[in-house]
């Protein structure tokens, strides 16, 4: 089994180069350690591989359990299905290029993906396409289906959550936009923006996006770590309102909505179950000790991808030396929240 990072809960400063230690790695990703909550009994399932230095960034499940899993280094989505795993997307598809936040949704049988060129980060990716893409593929075959561009020429597509009439919401970490796409749409909208979801100088902006009980949007920011609501009335963005958390975030990243709060993960390696009133959040720890992990759902049940090996720099900061990002093994958590 892959050991725990030496410093996963140590906090990092704004605009620090992320970094996460070097450790003997084994060939493959193990998938799919199952977690029990606050105590619960835990056990372990036989470990899954993905193709070798994967580096999964994000991954996604269907209410069968299916996962599907990106990957930063290698682009293309893999899906995990009966303890096999077979590439559903290929490196490259559809001019895709790096894979990071993947969403399947089961309703229109869509597979939406984030493909970023991150070649200034040292990772040259499977294709030379440009810019930062919205990706949909078919969530069966996994034939491709729709490309869409983020607008900003410093955009980087980062993760998605779908509404129940279907519309798409993207995040965008290095400019302040949240777009959209309705069922049937050839190209992203600007859905809201505001100074408040900026990136701050050596930061990074948006990351998590769900979508709540009360059908208002939610949205982390990176770094600094910072959680907004923003209201939806009749399928239009309404006031930004920055929620004050009950005790302070750290690198806030990926969210996911949960019974009538969300999961949130934070970047020191904490599980997070926050919950919303008025303006403030309540943060109650799940779990903690984790490895960069990244969130996905289906239904009551969460994963947990373990980000284990790269170096990474904002990339405002191209061109100044950056190393390249060695992307090895992760694994994934099930966690039956």
């Amino acid at each position: 089994m892959i050991k725990n990072n030496g410093d996963a809960g140590r906090p990092r400063a704004t605009g620090e180069l992320l970094k996460i230690r070097r450790a003997s790695l084994p060939s493959a990703s193990a998938i799919v350690l199952a977690l029990g909550i606050a105590g619960a009994a835990r056990a372990e399932t036989a470990p899954v591989g993905v193709p070798d230095k994967s580096f999964p960034e994000s991954v996604t499940s269907t209410s069968d359990g299916t996962l599907y899993v990106g990957s930063f280094n290698h682009g293309g989505v893999t899906k995990i299905s009966g303890g096999k795993a077979e590439q559903l997307v290929k490196p490259g598809a559809a001019d895709s290029r790096s894979t990071l936040g993947v969403l399947a949704d089961e309703k229109s049988g869509t597979l939406y993906v984030c493909s970023n060129d991150i070649s200034a980060m040292g990772v040259a990716g499977p294709s030379d396409t440009k810019g930062a893409w919205l990706k949909t593929f078919d969530l069966k075959s996994g034939a491709p289906k729709g490309s869409f561009a983020l607008s900003d020429p410093k955009s980087f597509c980062n993760d998605i959550v779908v509404g129940a009439d279907g519309t798409a919401y993207v995040s965008d970490s290095f400019a302040p936009f949240v777009y959209s796409l309705k069922p049937g749409g050839t190209a992203l909208a600007t859905f809201a923006t505001d100074p408040q979801l900026a990136p701050a100088k050596d930061g990074v902006g948006l990351d998590g996006i769900a979508i709540g009980a009360d059908g208002n949007l939610y949205v982390t920011t990176f770094i600094p770590a910072k959680l907004f609501r923003i209201e939806m009335k009749d399928g239009k963005a309404g006031a930004v309102t920055e929620l004050k958390p009950s005790q302070p975030l750290d690198h806030a990243d990926a969210l996911r909505a949960h019974g009538g709060g969300f999961l949130l993960i934070e970047g020191n390696g904490k599980l997070d179950k926050i919950t919303v009133k008025g303006s403030e959040a309540t943060i109650d720890t799940i779990k903690d000790g984790l490895a960069e992990p990244r969130l996905g759902d289906a239904g009551r049940r969460c994963r947990l991808g373990r980000r284990r090996q790269a170096v990474l720099r904002d990339r405002r900061q191209q061109g100044q030396g950056s190393r390249p990002v060695q992307a090895d093994a992760d694994h994934v958590a099930e966690v039956n929240a």
